[in-house]
């Protein structure tokens, strides 16, 4: 492809509003360019390379046996209140109605749609097993876009879907699957982790994450170094301590803590660290508030607690007046140990209960603790020198309810756990049978029995690979693309192409051998300087370049630099299709 047949539209600033990297690039290379609010247009060079992504995942795919159908955008609303997901889908969801006020949404995902058209088609478990898949653009309502193609409303994804007569044939098919995405990420050319993760708002009994690695991923992934164990962090256990909780050393005293409301402030006014301290954070329970204890240097993880018996779900924290109704004191001041209840004379008589109608859970590392630091359930007060048994009662439920952190014991006993962040790309559900059993998608088995089906949803983020892959590799320059999926493979700079017929000639010579060859190149055929021309082909992140120019012609030879290179080096002009095509091959 020659420059001057192209549409290349580089900009030298990203817009103001752009803040990850990926975005900033995708705008200033010129493969995107906003239409809306988390809406973007893909223009030709970045269709190229979404495109590439498209084959290689479609051709994996196809591999591992699915069949490809495409099912419409937009979904009548009868299907998702079958499965009990119109309400519960939320505000993501993009809800329409026809001239006739009938309701329909733009498919966020399409469970519903596939699982009609199996229940409709497929009878007998000799028709079984199947795996359905499109590339298809969906859409979610993102209460904020950002980060370009990255969250966007709309963007493009594969979706498969599959049916088995067993839970058995599906976790075959699972393992196929989760095979098949190793496959297409390591082709893409990209540093990934498969973790385990949560099944959230699709569903299920099983799912795995695939992250592509970037220290600018939402994810936080929780890995062991020496094993192959690896978590999202909302899924990573987080094991009890090995160690017994130490014999108190100190006597439970109430101080005066004015203005402290923050585990910051209170650690920097008694002058302790925070792991000596406890968070009392109060949500709405199914009976009374529920009291969730996190040591003072740890994270409430909201996944695990929203699983928990005894939390209403959607998780929903406390109010102030629920909370000063209960415990007589206000955020900042809150804590597990009761006000005493005789005279001030006679104070070390501390009720051992917690307040009343509370739940407490207190999470594994709580449990352990000993002669801690809480709120004493009165503003500007808080307990020091607190200890289990002696001074309060153990929690009524001992959970694991928070986030693990960098040193934690891996779940698999080989070691501790560090954090990394990645970048979701891809997830696979197990989702036995919740959207079978909710549609009525049965078949007759061997016997003659009904039975319903077992059923599986894996998903890639086509367009989203597409900046995951260059938050993963980008410098200072621009993009720099893993081969698979560069636009283009080689770009040819000529310098001087207007005035030197030899350069011109012997240009028109190495695009046509290197076309021959199965080389993608972009021959960059514009009357500009040379600086701003390499400006752009190194923003552009072509992962291979040549130079011609008539000074290295007179020696017989043109000059070569790999993206990732720091400096060009000189090829003889006869071994220069051959040379650089094992360049190209490799990689």
């Amino acid at each position: 492809m020659r420059v001057s047949q192209f549409f290349l539209t580089t900009l030298k600033e990203a817009p103001a509003e752009a803040e990850l990297a990926s975005h900033k690039l995708m705008l200033r290379a010129g493969l995107i360019r906003r239409l809306g609010s988390g809406l973007y247009s893909w223009l030709p060079l970045g269709l190229r390379v979404l495109r590439k992504v498209e084959n290689i995942v479609r051709e994996e795919m196809n591999a591992a046996g699915a069949l490809e159908l495409l099912m419409p955008a937009i979904q009548p609303a009868e299907l998702w209140q079958e499965s009990g997901r119109w309400e519960q889908f939320g505000p993501q969801m993009l809800k329409i109605k026809d001239r006739h006020e009938r309701d329909f949404c733009f498919g966020p995902t399409h469970e519903e749609v596939i699982t009609d058209i199996v229940r409709r088609e497929i009878k007998s478990y000799r028709q079984l097993p199947l795996n359905f898949y499109q590339i298809q653009t969906k859409f979610r309502d993102e209460i904020r876009p950002r980060f370009g193609v990255m969250r966007a409303r709309e963007f493009v994804m594969k979706d498969a879907y599959s049916f088995d007569v067993d839970k058995a044939a599906l976790e075959k098919t699972y393992r196929s699957m989760y095979d098949a995405y190793a496959r297409i990420f390591t082709r893409l050319g990209l540093k990934y982790r498969a973790v385990a993760a949560d099944t959230g708002a699709i569903g299920g009994t099983g799912s795995h994450e695939f992250h592509v690695l970037a220290d600018s991923g939402e994810d936080a992934i929780a890995f062991c170094p020496n094993s192959d164990y690896a978590a999202n962090i909302e899924l990573a256990e987080a094991m009890a301590p090995a160690a017994r909780p130490p014999s108190p050393t100190a006597k439970m005293t109430k101080l005066a803590t004015p203005g402290v409301r923050t585990i910051d402030e209170l650690c920097a006014f008694l002058k302790i660290a925070k792991e000596k301290t406890i968070k009392t954070l109060v949500y709405e329970g199914n009976d009374g508030l529920v009291a969730l204890l996190v040591r003072g240097d740890h994270q409430l993880n909201e996944v695990k607690g929203s699983k928990l018996a005894r939390i209403r779900t959607p998780l929903r924290p406390a109010n102030e007046e629920q909370v000063r109704k209960v415990f007589d004191a206000g955020f900042g001041s809150l804590g597990p140990v009761s006000q005493p209840t005789v005279a001030p004379a006679a104070a070390q008589a501390i009720t051992r209960a917690f307040p009343r109608d509370v739940t407490i859970i207190a999470d594994r590392s709580v449990a352990a603790m000993s002669d801690f630091v809480c709120g004493a359930n009165e503003d500007g007060f808080h307990f020091i020198g607190v200890n289990w048994r002696r001074d309060l009662p153990d929690p009524a439920l001992v959970a694991d309810i928070r986030n693990v952190v960098a040193g934690d014991a891996s779940p698999d006993g080989r070691g501790t756990l560090e954090i990394c962040r990645g970048i979701e790309v891809g997830h696979v559900f197990q989702l036995g049978t919740k959207y079978s059993a909710a549609m009525k998608a049965t078949f007759l088995d061997e016997a003659g029995h009904t039975r319903l089906m077992e059923m599986g949803c894996y998903g890639i983020g086509v367009s989203r690979i597409v900046a995951a892959a260059i938050e993963q590799n980008n410098d200072d320059r621009g993009i720099i693309w893993p081969q698979p999926i560069a636009p283009f493979g080689l770009a040819i700079v000529p310098i001087g192409l207007g005035k030197s017929a030899a350069v011109r000639d012997t240009v028109e010579r190495l695009y046509t051998e290197f076309t021959a060859a199965g080389i993608e190149v972009l021959l960059d055929d514009r009357d500009e300087r040379p600086g701003v021309m390499f400006a752009d082909i190194e923003l552009l992140g072509i992962p291979h370049r040549i130079v011609v120019g008539e000074r290295g012609l007179k020696q017989g030879q043109i000059e070569y630099q790999g993206r990732r290179d720091k400096n060009a080096q000189p090829i003889a002009l006869a071994d220069a299709v051959a040379a650089v095509k094992s360049r190209v091959c490799a990689g």
